[in-house]
């Protein structure tokens, strides 16, 4: 139970750190999304870049783990359309909405630093592995649906255009592009840019646990705290639950190499699930209060897989 405590307590005092901070007025709010900008943009790519170059990268692409996340994820989006639409009488583009708060991960500004602080180095090659098509598979997926099932949807052409378009212009995806093409031709770096890669990618652990406590100012309980909430009890509970029962049970995945995806789909939902219900329009409020409510526990459900796991 220490060790588990050594592993969360310093990630949510950060998180608690910058909640106070903007809430308090000690850091500017407009602030947060420069920071979220910084993590998501230049140091995270940095450590994406020099991760895949460092490291055996190609062993980590391991199907037995990314595959039951990505089917758990789907598991969950799935039962979120179905409970929109048959339990909470949600509108066909609100229970897409709903089922995507249900689905999508923070993988980045929650995922990296709490698995950085739980198994070290060692699980940064397959986290990142997952981390590397988690938008673009994710956001492919949840794009589509909406077109699809909204009455004033756009063609599936249109859609696929303009879901392709968002994940070329992802800088995860340049750094991974860019670490797999130098990792090809076995380019060795000088010590300078070392130095500015492994300060770079030193920076977003507590960049993102700051920026995120921050920008949970945002984010308000509203009317719509019922879906939120099942939505994000399926994200803390049901998504690694399955990725659980596949990893180990199904597939008998060694648990050493398994807890690496199962504590991943742990993780609360992400900032991109308000985008996209503000890209569309639909389900705004849903996925606000699941931000929220979900970073928050968290912080208990967090600690409870790092002991089923054996932390």
């Amino acid at each position: 139970m220490l060790s588990i405590l050594a592993v969360n307590v310093p990630i949510f005092a950060l998180i608690a750190l910058g909640y106070s901070a903007v809430r308090y007025r000690l850091f500017p709010a407009d602030g947060v999304k420069a920071l979220i900008a910084f993590v998501n943009n230049f140091a995270t790519p940095c450590l994406l870049f020099h991760s895949i170059l460092t490291s055996d990268f190609s062993s980590a692409f391991n199907l037995g783990i990314i595959g039951p996340f990505y089917l758990g994820a789907w598991i969950c989006f799935g039962i979120g359309i179905v409970l929109g639409r048959g339990w909470f009488k949600l509108p066909r583009g609100e229970s897409v909405a709903f089922g995507f708060s249900s689905m999508f991960t923070n993988t980045v500004l929650v995922g990296l630093p709490i698995m950085s602080r739980a198994y070290g180095d060692a699980a940064l090659p397959v986290t990142l592995s997952i981390i590397g098509v988690h938008a673009a598979i994710l956001l492919t997926t949840g794009m589509v649906t909406m077109e699809m099932m909204r009455r004033d949807g756009k063609s599936l052409a249109a859609t696929l255009t303009v879901a392709i378009r968002r994940v070329a212009t992802n800088p995860l995806i340049w750094g991974i592009a860019a670490g797999m093409i130098a990792s090809t031709i076995n380019l060795q770096l000088i010590e300078p840019a070392e130095a500015f890669l492994t300060m770079m990618s030193q920076a977003v652990v507590p960049v993102a646990l700051f920026g995120i406590g921050g920008a949970l100012n945002e984010f308000k309980l509203s009317e719509n705290w019922r879906p939120a909430f099942v939505a994000s009890l399926m994200k803390l509970i049901l998504h690694p639950a399955i990725a659980y029962v596949l990893m180990i049970w199904v597939l008998h995945i060694p648990m050493e190499i398994a807890r690496y995806g199962i504590l991943l789909a742990a993780m609360p939902a992400g900032v991109n699930i308000y985008v996209f219900a503000t890209y569309y329009d639909r389900g705004v409020s849903v996925a606000a209060n699941t931000i929220l409510i979900a970073t928050i526990l968290s912080a208990v459900t967090i600690s409870v897989w790092l002991y089923i796991l054996g932390m």
